[in-house]
């Protein structure tokens, strides 16, 4: 059933995103504790805020809740995706591209475990990675992460 809640919930929240500048990168739905989450995650060149999280919470609840899927509590929460999520899916990987990331591998490649470059493309199983005199190949089953770059 989590799946299927996920699932509507991003196509509910990618119909709220349409015609604005925020992109949904994910949902899940989970039971933490004693309570269960639905949480939406949004981006938009430059980032968002809080109060941009409140208007697509409004605006996202209105329109889920008359799909009427949950016949228990939940608490929805609506927030940009954070400076250290591992990119997991085609969505993801799609939105972020040309964007920079950080790798980590579990097996060095050409003797790196870690490093950063501009994520290329991701088809699926492998993303490549341009760095500055070369592009790699890197199986993301084979990666401990591969996340957005942050520069403080």
């Amino acid at each position: 059933m989590a799946g299927i809640i996920e699932k509507k919930a991003l196509e509910t929240a990618d119909a709220v995103a349409e015609n604005t500048e925020f992109f949904v990168v994910g949902s899940e739905y989970k039971k933490e504790g004693q309570d269960k989450y639905l949480r939406i995650y949004i981006d938009k060149p430059g980032g968002v805020g809080i109060n941009e999280c409140e208007e697509f919470s409004r605006a996202f609840d209105e329109r889920f809740d008359k799909l009427n899927l949950i016949d228990e509590a939940y608490i929805l929460e609506v927030s940009s995706p954070g400076v250290d999520r591992i990119l997991k899916t085609q969505r993801e990987f799609d939105y972020y591209t040309g964007r920079e990331v950080d790798v980590k591998l579990y097996k060095a490649i050409d003797g790196k475990k870690e490093f950063t470059g501009i994520l290329k493309s991701f088809d699926g199983e492998k993303a490549e990675i341009q760095l500055s005199d070369k592009a790699c190949e890197v199986p993301v089953k084979e990666a401990a992460y591969i996340r957005l770059h942050f520069s403080f």
